[in-house]
């Protein structure tokens, strides 16, 4: 059976989408590589979790879609996620378009680059070549490479060194119409000393049986700072793949902030590498699963340099009779001397049908290195229930503001109030149900 035929598109369609952006030959060329690997390569391995069932390529890619000069123009679910301070500086992608971009002057004169990845392959192909695909390799299992091939609508982000940037950066990702493919790729680049805060959203309209595969790459160059803030609130019908993956250099600083607040099936790999000596990442997650959602959430973290810092931090709220399989690893390879890795994993059990796993994992290859874990799954305390309702709280009023109170750490971190305050508003939806 030919590629085409059993990936529902054909080859000339990636040609044409190719030609009429302007893409550069070595992108096509990669897309064309990754296109030839998808029917060798396997699905990724994923802990008591089985997608071959989930819908994977059963989608249409490279919809576009009509660009508009105001943020008036845009869907309103899209509006909704818009902090106010931020228009400035954002990129607006549905489905295979950016339908919105725009950045400041005052970042243009220090150099930044804040452009959809369409026009950033054709301003910058060099630039976006020494970085595309080298922390997320595209044969690393099958989703990846359909990545590669139907790549579209993303964002690219370069911030030369010694540049401060004191204001959030914003992107929204729309996946909009039946069978509709929403498959960006964002890339960050922060070069030596400078520092940045990257938000997004990623959000669906009306349709059925749609797909999101999308791929985050993040360099943090030496005694660099960044903070990416991710929020993902999909419908039931999209089925939602995402793989996040950072090279932190020497004293640089990687922080990760993510709300996986989808409807329907995910699967979600996070990780940070830390290459250099005295580099850091922080990774905090929080997920509600309710209805029959099958969720599975990797936070990992590499440690290669030496005096490397980790912390991961996962919480996660179960209900009805949805699966949520947490897994935290921390990886000290052989030579990372004086490394530190902590994580911890939380799951709170609202439901008896409701299933949450948290698997803490340490590989530890060096012996100088201090590194610990913490697992818990659980129902909420009676006795804190029991506390506020002595004060004149309902029950229901009580397990709500309990579990408020149990995400709240991850959540008061998003450096965007409008996304943080569309975050706390998704998590009372959810638990409302």
């Amino acid at each position: 059976m030919s590629i085409d035929t059993q990936l529902r598109f054909r080859k000339e369609s990636i040609a044409e989408f190719s030609k009429a952006n302007q893409e550069p030959d070595w992108f096509y060329e990669k897309r064309l590589a990754a296109l030839n690997a998808v029917n060798v390569l396997a699905l990724p391995a994923l802990e008591k979790t089985k997608i071959d069932n989930w819908n994977i390529d059963r989608a249409t890619p490279f919809l576009t879609e009509a660009k508009t000069d105001s943020t008036e123009g845009l869907d309103e679910v899209v509006r909704e996620q818009i902090d106010e301070r931020s228009v400035q500086n954002l990129v607006v992608v549905k489905n295979a378009s950016a339908v919105f971009a725009a950045v400041s002057d005052e970042l243009k004169a220090q150099g930044v680059i804040f452009t959809d990845l369409a026009a950033a392959l054709r301003e910058h192909g060099d630039l976006l070549k020494r970085y595309y695909m080298q922390a997320v390799a595209f044969d690393e299992h099958k989703l990846t490479a359909l990545h590669a091939a139907l790549v579209s609508g993303g964002v690219f982000l370069y911030v030369p060194k010694n540049v401060e940037i004191t204001e959030p950066l914003q992107a929204v990702f729309e996946v909009s119409g039946d069978e509709a493919l929403l498959c960006p790729h964002v890339l960050v680049v922060a070069e030596a000393n400078s520092r940045v805060a990257y938000v997004d959203t990623f959000v669906s309209a009306q349709g059925r049986q749609m797909v999101s595969n999308s791929v985050v790459e993040v360099f943090v160059g030496a005694g660099a700072q960044v903070q990416v803030a991710s929020v993902r609130s999909f419908s039931e019908e999209v089925h939602d793949y995402t793989f996040r993956r950072a090279v932190v250099e020497r004293d640089g600083k990687m922080e990760w902030i993510l709300g996986e607040m989808n409807e329907g099936n995910s699967v979600a790999n996070n990780t940070t590498v830390l290459k250099g000596s005295g580099s850091a990442a922080d990774t905090k997650t929080i997920n509600v699963g309710t209805g029959s959602q099958r969720q599975n959430i990797t936070s990992q973290v590499q440690h290669i340099g030496t005096h490397s810092e980790s912390n991961l931090l996962s919480k996660a709220v179960m209900r009805d009779e949805a699966v949520t399989i947490l897994n935290g690893i921390t990886k000290i390879e052989k030579g990372a001397e004086k490394a530190n890795g902590e994580q911890a994993e939380n799951i709170l059990m609202l439901s008896p049908k409701a299933r949450g796993d948290a698997n803490p994992i340490l590989l530890i290859d060096e012996d100088d290195v201090k590194a610990g874990h913490a697992a818990s799954v659980g129902r909420i305390s009676e006795e804190s229930v029991y506390y506020l309702m002595s004060r004149g709280v309902t029950r229901k009023e009580a397990e709500r503001l309990i579990i408020l109170g149990f995400l709240e750490p991850v959540v008061a971190e998003i450096p965007l109030e409008e996304v943080k305050s569309r975050l706390r508003q998704a998590l009372e939806r959810k638990l409302a149900r």
